[in-house]
């Protein structure tokens, strides 16, 4: 129970940040604050299901798939491949990264090697397939092609560095 309770320095900080902002908020205009507290209500339920939907499919997969297979298949064996692979998944995946964190701490638990599952974090949060039409339409084709070819790029070279400090 205490172990729940047990919170990093970052974790504190963030908490502190994150209560002074709220109360700066009210002191400016206490309206517009609580106008977008109910606001941001209303979009916090509206994702419950879906996070609660990921959270089952992503905890239904780990448990029917032995450790054998991901340390097969994302271990250091394949360490080229997995990274690709990992790669692209992320990049056509669209799951939120605070639901994607716990999924790659349980495929480390389970055996991955690290540059391939954080290519697969980098992708998710810095690529976006899914969301390229919309990119293309707002931005348009060149800058939505640059960025995001760019994105894939960095997002490997992350992972490399990542694998190799950690």
């Amino acid at each position: 129970m205490m172990e729940f309770l047990r919170l990093d320095i970052f974790t504190i900080l963030l908490w502190v940040i994150t209560v002074m902002a709220f109360f700066i908020s009210l002191l400016k205009d206490k309206n517009k604050t609580l106008k977008s507290m109910a606001k941001s209500k209303k979009m916090m339920k509206n994702m419950v299901s879906q996070i609660i939907a990921i959270l089952l499919l992503i905890g239904l997969m780990l448990t029917f798939m032995p450790p054998e297979i991901i340390k097969d298949y994302l271990g250091n064996e394949n360490s080229f491949i997995a990274t690709t692979i990992s790669a692209l998944i992320g990049s056509i995946t669209l799951i939120p990264a605070f639901v994607a964190f716990p999924l790659v701490g349980s495929l480390v638990d389970m055996g991955a090697s690290l540059v391939p599952v954080a290519a697969f974090l980098t992708t998710l949060t810095m690529v976006g397939v899914v969301t390229f039409p919309i990119e293309r339409k707002e931005f348009g084709m060149r800058f939505a092609l640059i960025r995001n070819s760019m994105s894939f790029i960095f997002a490997i070279l992350i992972a490399i560095i990542m694998g190799v400090l950690i």
